[in-house]
């Protein structure tokens, strides 16, 4: 392997793909490669026990597969989007995270949610709590999280985590931690982000995403942080998309500029879309080729 992939500027523009991880481990690999030869940003799995449009189907676990998956790449950015905090310990979820920043020699992008699918915590066992408990969960979480990596170690008293001295070693080979996505659509969980993003992620209707990005602004003015330093995500969820009555984006390479015309507009930069089926990967291709140069061109990247 050559040195550690740089960190993305959170101002230029990206896109990239999400991928079910319903596929045989073979198709698996052949896709991730192939969105790498493309010159796609950024690649990412999920983190359900079972696929929610498809809950006895067959889905690989998220973490596991994102280590495995990061030693068959070499270039492309990748990540979970987004692990949910009420599956693990986020001292648990910090240790992976450092694992995986390893095996994929610095191109770790570290996603992070409050937990939302309510039938697969009540199908295995897992409580879920009310909205305030979560969000609070995950505040907590972050915390700690990014105490691990940014430090190595971390001592912490909240109301639902507890660490005394613990430590992590070796540290994350990107510095001073791999960067953080987090999930968020409403104020309080904007107000974690405008603390400690990297990058906030969401997925809604083009004005949702606008006054979404607009209190992300204001949290952080009040924070003295500059927004600026917050890339703006939006996940191109395929179902949320038609009921939303936004064209397919795999379906012409129109459609997929079109989405991406709307969602820039209100101060997009990123679009991870979920990725095409197999009778749109021309149209991928063609995508590849023709606009994400000239997105990258336009926005310095």
């Amino acid at each position: 392997m050559t040195g550690a992939a740089a960190i993305p500027d959170p101002r230029r523009m990206r896109v990239g793909l999400c991928t079910d991880q319903n596929l045989p481990w073979p198709m698996l690999v052949e896709r991730w490669r192939l969105y790498e030869r493309l010159g796609f940003d950024s690649v990412w799995d999920c983190d359900h026990f079972n696929q929610p449009s498809r809950p006895t189907g067959p889905f690989y676990e998220g973490w596991t597969l994102l280590a495995a998956l990061a030693a068959r790449t070499e270039r492309i950015r990748i990540g979970v989007l987004v692990s949910c905090n009420s599956f693990r310990h986020p001292a648990l979820l910090a240790h992976e995270a450092m694992t995986v920043d390893h095996v994929s020699n610095g191109r770790l992008e570290l996603g992070l949610g409050a937990g939302w699918f309510v039938p697969e915590h009540e199908q295995f066992g897992l409580g879920f709590p009310p909205p305030g408990e979560l969000v609070g969960r995950l505040h907590e979480a972050v915390q700690i999280v990014d105490a691990l990596l940014r430090h190595g170690f971390a001592s912490f008293a909240g109301r639902y985590y507890r660490l005394k001295d613990a430590h992590l070693r070796p540290g994350p080979i990107q510095k001073p931690r791999p960067p953080l996505t987090l999930g968020a659509h409403r104020t309080r969980m904007l107000r974690i982000c405008a603390e400690f993003a990297d990058r906030w992620n969401s997925f809604g209707t083009v004005e949702e995403m606008r006054e979404r990005n607009r209190i992300l602004d204001e949290h952080c003015a009040a924070l003295g942080r500059d927004p600026r330093s917050i890339s703006r995500s939006f996940y191109g969820w395929a179902s949320k998309m038609a009921e939303q009555g936004l064209p397919d984006p795999w379906a012409s390479v129109g459609a997929f500029e079109d989405v991406v015309g709307r969602y820039a507009e209100v101060g997009i930069n990123e679009f991870i879309i979920d990725q095409p089926r197999p009778e749109q990967l021309a149209v991928l291709e063609r995508v590849a080729g023709d606009v994400i140069p000239k997105l990258h061109e336009r926005s310095g990247a």
